[in-house]
Order: C-alpha cells, then structure tokens, then sequence
C-alpha cells in the first residue's frame, strides 16, 4: 500500500511541471509587456487598430482579427511574420526586437489561458 502510494505521488509530481511553469508564465509575461509595446497600436481589440481592422476583413468573422483572441497562432507563425511582415505590415529586425524578445511574444499570443487573462 505504502509502495502504490509513492508510486501515484511521483507520477503525480512527475505531471506537474513546477520549475518550468513559473519559467513559461514569466516567459509569457514578458511577452505581453512586449505584444505591448510594439504590436498593440496596430493588432490590439475594437476599432482604430489597422492590423486587426485588415484581418477582420480578410477572416469575415471566421477567426478573430484581434491577435489577442486567436487560438490557432504558433510561436514559429508569428515568428515569420515578425520577420518578414506581409502586406502593410513591416518586418522587424532584430535590433528592434530581438530573437528572445520574438519568442517571448510567439509564446504570449499562442497561449489561450493567457489571452483569457488580458
């Protein structure tokens, strides 16, 4: 019994990922605080906002055009078009925003629970 106990105690604790948790939410924090600085003008909710306003014509309401409320973006999608921008969009070096800082930002916009949280 004390044997079954240990065992479901550490695939319990194997399960829970404690030390990267706190990395990842402080990973996803930085990257809002950046989403801030250099994306929200153009991709941020309601009207006035150019980047959010082209994809909402270019969805027609099948996807959100607000960034924040997308649930399909990856790191690597919004890595790309950081990068390289599309449209009107510019690409950004990385001067401007670093690898780090981009990874920062893909890991907050790819993150549901952490859009919920805005």
């Amino acid at each position: 019994m004390k044997n079954l106990f240990l065992l479901y105690a550490a695939g319990a604790i194997a399960l829970t990922p404690l030390g990267a948790s706190a990395q990842d939410q402080a990973q996803i924090d930085l990257g809002k605080s950046l989403f801030n600085q250099w994306c929200l003008s153009c991709h941020g909710m309601g009207p006035g906002h150019p980047g959010t306003q082209a994809l909402d014509q270019r969805y027609q309401g099948a996807m959100p055009g607000a960034l924040e409320e997308r649930t399909n973006l990856s790191p690597e999608l919004v890595s790309v078009f950081v990068r390289n921008g599309i449209s009107i969009m510019p690409f950004f070096r990385k001067t401007e925003i670093s690898d780090s800082e981009l990874a920062a930002i893909g890991a907050y916009l790819s993150t549901p629970q952490t859009n919920a949280t805005k």
